[in-house]
């Protein structure tokens, strides 16, 4: 299923309208939308499933709540002006690196990949790096994942981390501080009858660098890499 252009109608009033007594006065409205984005992530859970396991893994799992947490940020509008959910064994509060798909007028997209990696995972990539570059290298410039992807998004450090010569072959990887990639879908392709198809064969691109994340950070099995 498509997310229909009306979503994005009401996406855009919340961003103009984001307080609480506007919400709820037009929570019917959210309710709708809520339904069919409900409906794609069913679909996606379905159709992912065809290389990831996603035994039990049910909508509630994948999909986030429109409220914003306000605890720790200035900004204080109470709602999410997107929607977003991610695809993974064990959903989204298994802690393995999923596939984003991420829902707003003009900028949605599905990424995935090192976002906000703890100082265990940064280490532990670097030393993958260290060790064993060309398995990385091989799957995020081959010629179908750049095409995909292009470039990987991210901060990196200035100078060379502790413990790495700034002379280091791979100095430019071992530098980064963030590995994500995206891949941006337009509006009329977010409402398109095959929208779902194209965010499957998205994250299927995307699944050799999730799971060598995974490898990496969780010690998993040796990951299938399939370029």
């Amino acid at each position: 299923m498509s997310v229909p252009s009306s979503t994005f109608d009401y996406l855009n009033q919340l961003k103009e309208n984001n307080t609480r007594e506007w919400f709820h006065a037009n929570k019917k409205t959210y309710d709708g939308v809520k339904a069919n984005f409900e409906v794609t992530i069913k679909e996606l859970i379905g159709s992912i499933a065809a290389f990831e396991d996603m035994t039990g893994v049910e909508v509630k799992d994948c999909n986030y709540r429109i409220a914003r947490d306000v605890r720790f940020t200035k900004d204080k509008a109470p709602y999410k002006t997107w929607l977003s959910a991610s695809f993974s064994a064990g959903g989204r509060k298994s802690g393995k690196m999923d596939y984003y798909l991420h829902i707003e007028d003009n900028k949605s997209f599905l990424g995935g990949g090192m976002y906000s990696p703890t100082p265990e995972q940064l280490a532990k990539l670097r030393q993958e790096i260290d060790y064993n570059a060309q398995e990385l290298k091989s799957i995020i410039y081959n010629p179908e994942f750049v095409k995909v992807f292009g470039e990987a998004e991210g901060e990196s450090v200035k100078s060379a981390p502790k413990g790495y010569s700034k002379e280091h072959p791979e100095i430019e990887l071992l530098r980064k501080k963030q590995l994500f990639f995206w891949h941006q879908f337009s509006n009329e392709e977010v409402s398109a009858d095959n929208f779902v198809q194209k965010v499957t064969e998205v994250c299927f691109t995307l699944k050799p660098y999730l799971d060598f994340l995974n490898y990496v950070f969780f010690d998993d099995q040796e990951p299938e890499i399939k370029l």
